[in-house]
């Protein structure tokens, strides 16, 4: 990929034009586990296709994780990444719930770090976007019985990515779903299991020809509880409260969300964790959605069993608030009083 072909790519991008596609960068990140289950020899080769035995785990089984982070390109031209720990320790959890060994967070951290400094020209201009960041950890060693791979490989590329989701300028419209779970007990919605996904495609995309952004998906056993959207977290407010449900196996620990959990204490509101039903989410005054790809986006409208609900939304709401604040950190606009920025270059 390097060479010609990648420095024509390059020498063609519209950093106003991004877009939310795949745009292939220079390099990645690879790295296998030995035979202690342990990960070390870790190496940044150039992007492209690899080989992988069609008997591996994840091919046959599904057994593989991902991980989604994000680097920004700050005013004064370095860049730096939003608690990537989180991710690495989130990576651990999802690891030991499918039997596979995973790299210590020193190790993932400084993947993510090297990653991002070969790809540094792909970062896109301050205010312009993100660099896209996604670490996979997978089954790659050969199983023929239903058993976790013996070895397990860790990868990391990246892809530029336009600032899709912009606070309240811009809204969701979303379709409560009323059949069809996105989790269930028991099983692996709590965890970034790849698996997850594909079973909601169909209702999505059923939603989105219908006009709709998105789906929101309520609990597999009594089908009233708010759980989450297709790739994120809901969260809902209301007067000084504001509540997401608790990621107690059907939730996914998202790093905005926790994240967006400690300032809204820090500004004085009651954040919680706790179950809510559709009847409540319908009452609130305002709703929005936290997640890596989404960021903190507001929610403009839901619709369930043909009931529209229009929420609050614009520069004078909380979700515009926490937006300005959260990006503002990520950006390094704002001060970051937490420690959770690490700086690339």
């Amino acid at each position: 990929m390097l060479g010609g072909e990648s420095d024509e790519r390059y020498g063609k991008m519209d950093w106003n034009n991004l877009g939310f596609h795949v745009i292939p960068t220079d390099y990645m990140y690879i790295m296998k586990s030995n035979a202690d289950g342990t990960f070390s020899d870790g190496a940044i080769i150039p992007f492209g296709t690899f080989q992988i035995n069609p008997n591996s785990s994840v091919l046959n089984y599904g057994q593989g994780l991902f991980e989604g982070m994000k680097a920004y390109r700050r005013e004064d031209g370095g860049v730096q990444i939003f608690r990537p720990e989180q991710n690495a320790l989130r990576m651990q959890m999802g690891a030991d719930r499918l039997l596979m060994p995973s790299p210590s967070v020193h190790q993932y951290v400084d993947a993510v770090k090297q990653v991002i400094r070969a790809n540094i020209r792909w970062v896109p201009p301050y205010g312009k976007g993100s660099l896209y960041v996604r670490p996979l950890l997978f089954g790659s060693g050969s199983v023929l019985g239903i058993s976790p791979a013996p070895q397990c490989t860790f990868l990391i590329y990246t892809n530029p990515l336009s600032n899709f989701y912009q606070g309240t300028s811009t809204s969701l419209s979303l379709l409560v779903d009323e059949k069809l779970p996105r989790a269930f007990p028991g099983g692996t919605g709590g965890i970034k299991n790849i698996s997850n996904y594909s079973p909601v495609f169909q209702v999505v995309k059923e939603a989105k020809a219908k006009g709709f952004s998105d789906v929101l998906f309520l609990d597999a056993v009594e089908h009233k509880y708010v759980e989450e959207v297709s790739s994120c977290n809901a969260f809902i407010v209301k007067d000084n409260v504001i509540l997401t449900p608790p990621a107690t196996g059907t939730i996914l620990p998202g790093v905005t969300r926790n994240s967006i959990i400690q300032l809204a204490r820090d500004l004085g509101y009651q954040a919680e964790e706790c179950k809510f039903s559709v009847d409540e989410l319908l009452e609130a005054d305002e709703v929005f959605c936290t997640g890596t790809a989404v960021g903190i986006s507001a929610v403009g409208r839901a619709t369930y069993k043909e009931k529209r609900v229009d929420f609050k939304t614009g520069e004078d709401t909380l979700t515009q608030k926490l937006y300005d604040l959260i990006t503002g950190i990520q950006k390094g606009v704002v001060e970051d009083t937490k420690g959770w920025v690490v700086n690339i270059q």
